[in-house]
């Protein structure tokens, strides 16, 4: 065991040559890996007791699961998240499709988009005295049709454009009301209508339908509607959907909405994607009462550019790594295999010249003795040897004496031994040569 450790040491100093190359290596490796994602990002979601901020406060307590802080910021609706996302005040937003397209070309540019959350359907609510068949049926009446800057106000409108009832054509009657105050206003008789968007599960929404001086109505002619609003889509929902208790609708209806989207912006580290979207799975696995299990989150509306990480993550699932370890070490590890795959193939030509160049710097140790011999050798033969050689004698056993505190592995030891042979033979033939000499002279 002693031996082996004997060895190790010379093969260690021997080799000593590689300890700067590959701390060169490794800092190029450290100095060029991208910095580790941040843990904490900002998401807009509405006013509180929306279903932006109930989805946020979901993904807030995932996320918290994984170490990564979301911050909740609230806002006056849809356009007002989008237009934090533009700004940069916030990373992520949850908007309203369809409000992407009030944007120019630039500002389009600094948003992406990573799923689709769920569909939010668009309610409209009418006291019981309406009789409701198409839109223009609401012209006369006292009709909330969403709070400014809203997505119910962007939906309503466009629903109201595609009739040719422009904004200057809108009664006095109309109110800018949405949420909360729009519903107590409904319940308590001074409004005849009001539009909602929002999911059935929606705790607002529920009251409504328990509400018995109002009714729900659904919409007609939703092909044209679709034909023209294409980021909307067809909801049905069937009798007792909303309130089973109260039977909400009464007959089954349908209706149109958009889609709940998070569109993350130009200081959103891609990275996150898949945490981010992995934890909207998890929050979003058992549906809804209008979307199945499964179905969310699902890719982005077309109008929208998509981050290549979501692209992988809709096609294959999470990578790899982070199917098996936490986010944090995961997307660690990820980082440094990527510039480690380069740096394993600068090192293996190392490694590989590791026994070579260990044999020849062994053997040097050993070899460099035999420049004495082979100088002796050749005096020999060309007869340039001093009358004198006892200081060559003398010389060569003082070689002779150092060379027994030379260490060489126990593979190399019968090299050294040879060399040993060859230097005392040398003295040997030296001495026989002088005793010669001497009796010559004598």
């Amino acid at each position: 065991m002693r031996r082996i450790f004997h060895d190790l040491k010379i093969l260690i100093l021997t080799n000593l040559w590689l300890v700067p190359v590959i701390a060169g290596l490794v800092g190029a490796l450290f100095y060029f890996v991208a910095p580790p994602p941040p843990m904490h990002a900002r998401l807009a979601t509405g006013s509180e007791g929306g279903g932006y901020h109930a989805l946020g406060v979901r993904l807030q307590a995932e996320l918290a699961l994984q170490g990564f802080t979301l911050e909740l910021v609230p806002s006056s609706g849809s356009e007002d998240n989008l237009s934090k996302l533009t700004a940069g005040e916030v990373e992520l937003a949850l908007v309203q499709s369809g409000q992407e397209l009030t944007l120019d070309d630039e500002q389009r540019d600094k948003i992406f988009g990573l799923g689709v959350m769920y569909r939010e359907p668009l309610w409209l609510f009418l006291a019981n005295e309406v009789k409701f068949e198409r839109l223009a049926d609401l012209m006369q009446l006292r009709l909330a049709i969403g709070s400014q800057g809203s997505g119910t106000q962007a939906v309503t409108a466009a629903l109201f454009a595609a009739n040719r009832i422009e904004p200057a054509q809108y009664p006095t009657q109309w109110q800018q009301l949405g949420g909360r105050r729009a519903a107590d206003e409904l319940v308590a008789g001074n409004l005849d209508a009001a539009f909602f968007i929002g999911p059935a599960e929606n705790v607002l929404l529920q009251h409504l339908a328990a509400e018995p001086t109002i009714h729900l109505a659904g919409l007609r002619r939703i092909d044209a509607y679709l034909a023209r609003l294409p980021y909307l889509s067809q909801l049905q929902v069937g009798e007792g959907m909303l309130d089973l208790a109260h039977n909400v609708p009464s007959s089954d209806i349908a209706t149109l909405g958009p889609v709940a989207t998070l569109a993350a912006g130009e200081g959103f580290h891609p990275s996150l994607t898949p945490l981010i979207l992995e934890a909207a799975k998890t929050v979003l696995k058992n549906g809804s009462l209008l979307d199945p299990a499964g179905s969310y989150p699902a890719r982005p509306p077309l109008s929208l550019p998509i981050l290549n990480e979501a692209e992988y993550y809709y096609a294959k699932g999470l990578p790899i790594l982070q199917r098996y370890l936490p986010f944090r070490i995961a997307s660690l590890a990820d980082r440094y295999i990527i510039l480690a795959i380069p740096l394993l193939v600068l090192l293996f030509p190392l490694f590989k010249a590791i026994g070579p160049i260990y044999q020849w710097r062994i053997r040097a140790r050993i070899y460099r003795w035999y420049k004495y011999l082979r100088e002796i050798d050749q005096q020999l033969y060309k007869g340039d040897l001093p009358n004198d050689l006892s200081a060559e004698i003398a010389r060569l056993e003082k070689l002779e004496d150092e060379l027994a505190r030379v260490e060489v592995p126990l593979s190399y030891s019968n090299e050294l031994y040879q060399l040993h042979m060859h230097l005392r033979y040398m003295i040997e033939r030296l001495q026989a040569l002088k005793q010669r000499q001497l009796s010559t002279g004598a």
